[in-house]
């Protein structure tokens, strides 16, 4: 098995190490740890930040192999493209491209309804009227052009970053302490809660989702040999210390019932602040989760851009707007999760949204293990170690076999 040459992209090459990174930091932090801290917290009680390095140490292995992937396969529908390169089975990669795009559009229903709940408070109109609003408005920006999308995306990434850098020092310095003492987030080394941690580590795992999507937009990408894996590794390090941060200060301010059962659980922790501070991190929470969106829906978009583009499914996914982004692709994704956004709840599509996304893992790490067993090192590119890909099948699966529990 060698590697073949990637054809000649048909988008245009526009990002570098800053924007790739804000892209991933935009869908990885705001699309997880604004909505889904409670969730988590119900799971794994006051051992939430503990599931949230959990999630880290699974994402970690397989963001390796991705790094390498990408660089060798810098195109978009990566995943899809990685098995072909692995499998050499069609189906297999129809099957994967597909399961991709249904992850971000799953993912990205999700926090369309944290997003409204969040926007709710706010202006008073129903959740379901505000969704359909927010996913038209991210899908005519992703319309408008790949640069202009990631730009606006990233310039929102900083602001959700520091709204959560924000509820840190709030929630440490400011807040009442009403919740958890430090000390008893720390778990005994042995004894049943560590089953509760586990399962709440696939729901913490969700909010980990979101570095991949940088392999859907390799094509897009300046040098990717060097710019993919130090967008990746940049992006799930400062997402993990974020998190973990995050969640224990919020479990430090909020009381363990109460959070469980939030569905905007960081908004808890200016319960007793003032309400034009209560007010103004409403907003920026609206437009973090909303920036999660729309990267999500650039990410789906691409990958049946891509699928379309090689002839797996109908040309018309192949089709480009004169800003060289895929128009059908985009308009498909858009009604699908307003479609998902009308008819289930934010916890179900979270965790389903981790076991697809487990389950491509999964595939993606044995796509890499076969391409070095059977295909002599082509052409320049980031390589790992062969133990990384087989840790990262390793932890992906048992994950995934936990979340059926």
């Amino acid at each position: 098995m060698t590697d073949t040459v990637p054809p000649q992209p048909k988008l245009r090459r526009a990002l570098n190490v800053p924007l790739l990174t804000l892209y991933g930091l935009g869908v990885t932090v705001g699309a997880g740890i604004y909505v889904l801290v409670g969730a988590t917290a119900a799971q794994a009680g006051p051992y939430a930040p503990v599931a949230f390095l959990l999630a880290a140490i699974v994402v970690a292995f397989t963001a390796f192999s991705y790094a390498e992937l990408s660089t060798r396969y810098p195109v978009s529908a990566g995943e899809a493209a990685y098995v072909e390169a692995g499998f050499r089975k069609e189906w297999m990669t129809v099957g994967v491209g597909l399961a991709v795009a249904a992850s971000g559009i799953i993912s990205a229903s999700a926090v369309t309804i944290g997003a409204a709940s969040y926007l709710q408070p706010l202006t008073g109109l129903p959740v379901p009227v505000l969704t359909f609003a927010i996913v038209v408005v991210m899908g005519l920006i992703a319309l408008w052009g790949i640069t202009q999308s990631v730009l606006i995306a990233g310039i929102v990434t900083v602001i959700e970053v520091s709204g959560l850098a924000f509820v840190i020092y709030w929630g440490f310095g400011m807040a009442a302490p009403e919740g958890v003492p430090l000390v008893q987030m720390i778990p005994p080394l042995t004894g049943p809660h560590w089953m509760g941690v586990a399962t709440a580590s696939v729901l913490a795992f969700f909010a980990f989702v979101g570095f991949e999507d940088m392999a859907n937009v390799a094509e897009e990408v300046k040098d990717p040999i060097h710019t993919m894996p130090r967008a990746i590794i940049a992006t799930l390090v400062l997402a993990s210390v974020i998190y973990f941060g995050v969640a224990a200060a919020v479990l430090y301010a909020v009381p363990l019932d109460v959070l469980g059962s939030s569905s905007a659980p960081l908004a808890l922790v200016f319960a007793g602040a003032p309400e034009a501070l209560q007010q103004g991190f409403g907003v920026v929470a609206v437009v973090a989760t909303v920036n999660g969106v729309l990267i999500q829906m650039i990410m789906a978009s691409r990958v049946l851009y891509g699928l379309g583009d090689r002839g797996h499914l109908p040309a018309a996914f192949a089709s480009v707007t004169r800003t060289q982004t895929p128009l059908a692709a985009t308009l498909f994704v858009a009604g699908l999760i307003m479609i998902l956004t009308q008819t289930l709840p934010i916890a179900a599509l979270a965790a389903w949204t981790s076991q697809v996304v487990l389950a491509i893992f999964v595939l993606v790490n044995v796509a890499l293990i076969r391409i070095k067993h059977h295909g002599p090192p082509m052409g320049a590119y980031f390589r790992v170690p062969l133990v990384v890909p087989y840790l990262g099948l390793m932890t992906s699966a048992l994950l995934l076999a936990v979340s059926f529990i």
